[in-house]
């Protein structure tokens, strides 16, 4: 297929980027500002809608840092790229005559807000977080797209383990000094998942006849002490640290600490597993260890 992507300079959407050309795809990347080769097509502030004419399927991940602390002005900016840059997309899917029938759009597990030990599938309600009316709201931008015969999903991702960027090369450090980070008590659970799985994951689905929501997580959800226990004993060292939530607030700002630091969410692939999608590492211990023991 000729699949247009955009976020691709981001962790996931560079890695799907060489993982759709690897399967024999051509890419043409979505970029917000002039276009300097013919791969690459203009959609923010307006969409080139004669060069999406020529693409089979789109796939958004374009979304504002969750990192640092959420003024009233980062808030909004981590609204708007994710709503409003949704809507302004199959917007202009919707318009089209001809051109893609596909559109993947990025949403993640924050849509179900904090909700304990409840497991959680894609049938779920959302919650009523800030984080979660933001992730409602963006999967409800891409109605335009669905309303005019598209085959629309939403790609709820939980958070993403890779050696190359996410959270994981900022705890690393830490851990293999021995002072292993605790968020909290650590019980809230943590949805989690290989970026490799994740970007078969979204292959899957492109290939696939999905829609509407899907978990991409690992089908092994931890807590939050499990996967810091895990993380020291793959890395052969203590796990010393508890950060109170106090101030996990004073340092990373009330929004960012209460709503993905220690929120809980224990959510399971429900519809990737019954569409046949396998993956390649299940279990947390077998992904960091295949991530980080030939580094160490």
């Amino acid at each position: 297929m000729k699949v247009a992507v955009s976020g691709t300079s981001g962790l996931l959407g560079n890695a799907l980027v060489r993982q759709l050309a690897a399967e024999g795809h051509q890419v043409l990347r979505l970029v917000r500002r002039r276009p300097e080769s013919y791969d690459e097509i203009l959609w923010y502030p307006e969409v080139d809608t004669d060069r999406l004419r020529e693409v089979d399927a789109v796939i958004h991940l374009v979304g504002e840092t969750l990192v640092g602390r959420w003024t009233s002005h980062q808030r909004e900016a981590i609204r708007e790229s994710r709503v409003g840059g949704t809507r302004l997309l199959a917007s202009a899917l919707a318009t089209m005559s001809g051109g893609p029938r596909v559109l993947l759009c990025a949403s993640a597990t924050g849509y179900y807000g904090s909700r304990g030990a409840e497991e959680l599938t894609e049938e779920s309600r959302p919650g009523d977080s800030f984080l979660a009316s933001v992730y409602r709201d963006t999967e409800a931008a891409a109605e335009p797209a669905l309303s005019a015969g598209l085959r629309v999903a939403q790609l709820r991702f939980g958070i993403l383990q890779s050696a190359e960027g996410g959270a994981l090369p900022v705890l690393l450090p830490k851990f293999r000094a021995g002072f292993g980070l605790r968020a909290g008590r650590g019980t809230q659970w943590v949805p989690w998942i290989v970026l490799s799985d994740a970007v078969r994951a979204v292959t899957h689905v492109l290939r696939s006849t999905l829609t509407g929501p899907v978990n991409v997580v690992a089908p092994n959800p931890v807590t939050n002490r499990e996967y810091a226990d895990t993380l020291a004993s793959v890395l052969h060292r203590p796990r010393l640290v508890v950060l109170p939530p106090r101030l996990l607030r004073r340092v990373f700002g009330a929004g960012l600490a209460d709503e993905v630091l220690l929120a809980s969410a224990r959510v399971l692939p429900t519809k990737l597993l019954a569409s046949g999608f396998r993956f390649e590492y299940p279990i947390l211990r077998g992904a960091l260890q295949n991530l980080l023991l030939p580094v160490t």
